[in-house]
């Protein structure tokens, strides 16, 4: 009696687990568009879709794969880091930049063909387990990326370290709990750079701050983001989606090596400095609500 028991509590348990995806449709034809792989700086390289941004970093013990895009981009990923003459199975870390379904679409997937260990920003480890179901906002989608269980949770200024590159992850929530930069150092010839690899602290919500009761913090967290990301010190930049640094007016396909496309800080800080007012007006009309 006790193994029938047992035996159909495990069913019941599995029934629960077993979530259907439902990644949202209709997205920017964009996202699932292929883009020609290309070497940004030193050992970074471009290898995500036209705009969802995927950075495969090479070093000498294998390979750290920055965001994964929608799940229709796995074929694109693993067929642009063959294009670069890389393989697949080398990826040895996985991490990214926010926890949604548009950079978290194929994860689980290539944690699990390739083994790699998951490191994420602690804060957004529970929208990874949960498939996106936990977020604060696209939470009421339900699950739509495969949900997946990280294996080393960071926090502000830990350094995720592989062969000859050590990256330092900075904490910059607000467009998730979690959301996060990555700086490190990469040479080309005998020059060294700087490079962040920046998530930019869009705003997704249409409600007060105020009212968003699953994350309390998060008009005081885009603050101490926008002064954080203020104060970034590097030499070159790229971000989580194509267009937020202006990939394709800076690069058309086919065009030869050139780290020095994407020394452009001024843009950074015109961005940064667009989203920051925009963050702001926001501040101000909810606090005329009340």
């Amino acid at each position: 009696m006790k193994r029938i028991i047992l035996v159909f509590l495990m069913i019941i348990s599995f029934i629960g687990n077993a979530q259907t995806v439902n990644e949202p449709k209709n997205n920017p034809e964009e996202w699932s568009k292929m883009y020609e792989p290309f070497r940004v700086a030193g050992n970074l390289y471009y290898v995500g879709t036209y705009d969802l941004a995927s950075y495969l970093i090479v070093t000498d013990k294998g390979n750290i794969l920055i965001n994964t895009g929608l799940a229709d981009s796995l074929p694109i990923i693993k067929n642009n880091i063959k294009k670069l003459g890389f393989k697949y199975k080398d990826i040895k870390i996985l991490t990214l930049t926010q926890a949604h379904f548009d950079h978290m679409g194929a994860m689980a997937d290539i944690k699990k063909e390739t083994g790699a260990k998951l490191y994420v920003d602690e804060k957004d480890a529970q929208e990874l387990k949960s498939g996106g179901k936990s977020d604060y906002e696209l939470g009421k989608y339900g699950v739509t990326f495969k949900p997946v269980n990280p294996d080393f949770l960071l926090k502000n200024n830990d350094k995720i370290k592989l062969g000859n590159t050590t990256l330092t992850l900075l904490h910059h929530p607000g467009h998730t709990k979690g959301s996060c930069s990555f700086l490190f150092e990469t040479k080309n010839n005998n020059q060294t750079y700087k490079v962040l690899i920046a998530n930019l602290p869009s705003i997704i919500i249409d409600r007060k701050f105020s009212d968003v009761k699953d994350y309390q913090n998060i008009q005081k967290d885009y603050a101490e983001t926008f002064k954080a990301m203020k104060n970034v010190d590097f030499d070159i930049w790229v971000a989580s989606h194509a267009s937020q640094f202006d990939l394709h007016t800076k690069r058309k396909e086919g065009d030869s090596y050139n780290p020095k496309l994407f020394t452009d800080k001024e843009v950074y800080f015109q961005k940064l400095g667009k989203l920051e007012a925009d963050y702001l007006e926001k501040v101000k009309q909810d606090s005329a609500e009340k």
